[in-house]
């Protein structure tokens, strides 16, 4: 079942690499007590998450902060290793907080996951956004074509906030 606003976000790990080892970050270690913006998407280096989605985030992340927002992270179905490289590559890192989840594990739990194997991608993430205030989802938005970046931008997510 997928989540919506008002449910508590499930515990799970994410990977990051940090230098040459790989760091896990748990959903209460990263919500607790702030309001992080998350959002996910089906790849990293695909062309719609790697053109259009992320870009807007980098470009807003200020605004976004000024709204009370403590940090920004994007949640990909993919290793620690490939979110490192999509960090580097657009120069996000220190704006946004590229998370891994490579088993699917949080985005299965939260109702996220679609099977992308007609795409040769396998089990990736739906595209959504979402802004979680102390492990509550407060607002989210999912656009339901894999392939656009619609409701999901970060410019709705400031008309939200």
């Amino acid at each position: 079942m997928m989540i919506k606003p008002g449910d508590a976000v499930p515990a799970a790990k994410f990977k990051k690499l940090q230098g040459s080892e790989i760091k896990e970050i748990a959903t209460d270690e990263l919500f607790k007590e702030r309001k992080i913006v998350v959002f996910g998407v089906p790849g990293a280096f695909t062309p719609t998450c790697h053109l259009q989605h992320l870009p807007g985030y980098i470009e807003n992340s200020d605004a976004l902060l000024a709204k009370g927002v403590d940090e920004i992270a994007v949640i990909a179905v993919n290793d620690p290793f490939v979110m490192s490289a999509w960090a580097r590559s657009t120069d996000a890192e220190g704006k946004v907080l590229f998370l891994a989840d490579p088993e699917a594990d949080f985005t299965r739990s939260i109702g996220m996951d679609i099977d992308l194997r007609v795409a040769g991608l396998g089990t990736r993430s739906k595209r959504y956004s979402a802004v979680i205030t102390n492990g509550v989802v407060e607002i989210l938005n999912l656009d339901e074509d894999p392939g656009q970046a619609d409701r999901s931008q970060a410019k709705e997510l400031l008309r939200q906030l």
